[in-house]
């Protein structure tokens, strides 16, 4: 069966990758694009392609299965809410939702009984990461995070980052770490603090995606740690999501959910 696909956000890295990835899966079938700013995309001209300026043009001209969603929080969210109006599912890329966001799209979905995957991270390296940082949380309840991106990143600290602290959350207590006197000598020198744990963010040219989780005890550390060298190492976690949101009939949040990680 033939999954009819479009794709948001085809100017960016990810998504000029996401392009190569759905024209060289022999079951996908790339319908169109959206982009806010349509523009001569030399891959999409060669293949016939259709770029829309709006999402609405787009599901009234396609017949759309899967949007595959890879722009920014604000544009996202109001693509994603379009599409499950129709019962379009969605795998998004995309970060930066706030939890009211999330919630009325977990609403909606489930009233529609349309599937949608939302995952800070497609790279099944970096799931895995989180997963191990989970287990080793029982055991080292002592944690930072480190992230570091490249600069052109919006959000700090990055959604796998925040994810992590999600999970190990809900497996360590929450706690106070450092002294119990510190002073920030310039301000923000310790990070962001989420339940007591220390979040730094990097931005930098020439980084793509990369994260540090390290464990302090005592007389020892553990650093469990991934880096994505390019965008290509996303594209299999996003192909994988495009044939489970197929399935389900509600809100993923995290990849993490639909692998089998037990």
């Amino acid at each position: 069966m033939s999954v009819n696909i479009a794709i948001a956000g085809p100017r960016g890295r990810m998504g000029s990758e996401a392009i190569k990835m759905v024209l060289n899966e022999a079951t996908f079938n790339l319908v169109g694009c959206i982009d806010r700013k349509p523009s001569h995309i030399s891959i999409l001209v060669e293949n016939n392609i259709p770029v829309f300026q709006h999402v609405e043009e787009c599901f009234y001209s396609s017949d759309v299965d899967v949007l595959i969603d890879l722009t920014v929080a604000e544009a996202s969210y109001d693509h994603i809410m379009m599409a499950l109006q129709r019962n379009i599912r969605c795998v998004v890329g995309t970060t930066g939702f706030t939890n009211n966001q999330l919630q009325e799209i977990k609403k909606i979905a489930k009233q529609k009984n349309t599937g949608i995957i939302i995952a800070p991270n497609f790279a099944i390296g970096a799931i895995l990461m989180m997963h191990f940082s989970k287990i080793a949380a029982k055991y080292f309840p002592d944690v930072e995070i480190i992230e570091k991106h490249h600069d052109e990143k919006i959000d700090a600290p990055s959604g796998t980052a925040v994810k992590t602290a999600e999970m190990i959350k809900t497996i360590r207590e929450s706690k106070q770490q450092g002294h119990p006197d510190e002073i920030e000598v310039l301000e923000g020198a310790r990070g962001a603090v989420e339940d007591g744990i220390h979040i730094h963010s990097l931005r930098l040219p020439g980084l793509v995606a990369h994260q540090e989780v390290i464990f302090g005890g005592e007389g020892q550390t553990l650093i469990i740690k991934h880096d994505s060298m390019n965008r290509k190492s996303f594209m299999e976690g996003i192909k994988y999501s495009v044939n489970q949101v197929l399935t389900i009939d509600h809100l993923v949040y995290g990849l993490e959910n639909v692998l089998d990680l037990d």
